[in-house]
């Protein structure tokens, strides 16, 4: 019974990383047009870091299960894209507006994965719970 706990706990720190992933990814589509954050620059694409942190033996962990967990959000490093749109008001003297680089259908290909992986963790959760209510109905019988 503890290692199902245990799979949950690890389990559960996936879920949480890759619904930060999710929101990350929502956030960065959500900006794909903004020309102005609130730094007064184009909007710039975030990304979620991962890193996996042995569980401490102390706290009835055990250390060969890593668990994944958000080790920081990023600002992706590329160039803003320039886009000739002379009317509009963030446009520089030569009519050039800085769009933010960001790729829609990459975006869209990170949120399908991150879903994916969403999924198939919540799937693990449901099938330890399963587990765990078939070995407590044993001692009925």
């Amino acid at each position: 019974m503890i290692q199902i706990l245990t799979g949950i706990q690890n389990t559960s720190a996936a879920l949480d990383a890759e619904h930060t992933r999710l929101d990350v990814i929502s956030q960065n589509i959500a900006n794909a047009q903004t020309t102005r954050d609130v730094d007064g620059k184009p909007y710039q694409r975030r990304v979620v870091i991962f890193e996996n942190v042995l569980n401490n033996t102390m706290n009835g962990g055990n250390p060969d299960l890593p668990t994944m967990r958000v080790s920081k959000i990023e600002r992706d490093t590329r160039a803003p894209l320039m886009v000739h749109s002379p009317g509009n008001p963030d446009a520089d003297e030569r009519g050039n507006v800085a769009m933010p680089n960001i790729n829609i259908h990459e975006e869209m290909a990170d949120y399908i994965s991150a879903q994916r992986s969403f999924e198939a963790n919540l799937a693990v959760v449901k099938n330890a719970r399963s587990m765990a209510m078939q070995t407590l109905s044993i001692g009925k019988h």
